[in-house]
């Protein structure tokens, strides 16, 4: 069963500019080492977390206030037999008015349930949308948590 993509979804009172330079900012909400620019449009740019993950990405869509991808083409996960799960997905955020406030919709495409890191990464993902992430939003600082270890 391949299932749907892995999404998770959260309101803001912010409005949307607020929330997408959050998003554009990772290295406040996304914990480990981040190298290059992913706030340009087709800029490149890379992630790593201990000796855990590697992945490098494209900023494939970059519409202020509406819609942030970034197109994964490089991608290392040593906890998992096939370390380039990742590679070939997309991690995209949605950003939408919703009254006074935003509605973010993160989807992290190709990131399914028959994926043996989807446990793991989901679960990575939702602190980090639904913590880190959205406190940068609501507060503008974030404390930056630890990343769930990978299943042996």
């Amino acid at each position: 069963m391949s299932g749907p993509d892995f999404t998770t979804s959260f309101r803001v009172a912010q409005g949307p500019e607020v929330v997408f330079a959050a998003i554009t900012t990772p290295r406040a909400w996304w914990s480990g080492q981040h190298e290059g620019n992913p706030a340009r449009l087709g800029e490149t740019f890379t992630y790593r977390y201990e000796d855990l993950h590697y992945s490098r990405q494209q900023v494939s869509e970059l519409v202020p206030g509406k819609r942030v991808a970034w197109r994964v083409l490089e991608s290392v996960l040593n906890y998992v037999d096939d370390r380039s799960e990742w590679t070939g997905t997309t991690i995209a955020f949605d950003i939408a008015r919703k009254g006074a406030g935003t509605e973010i919709v993160f989807t992290h495409v190709g990131l399914k349930p028959n994926v043996e890191c989807f446990d793991t990464c989901s679960d990575s993902w939702t602190a980090l949308i639904q913590g880190s992430l959205k406190e940068l939003i609501e507060t503008g600082r974030t404390e930056l948590p630890e990343l769930a270890a990978p299943a042996a």
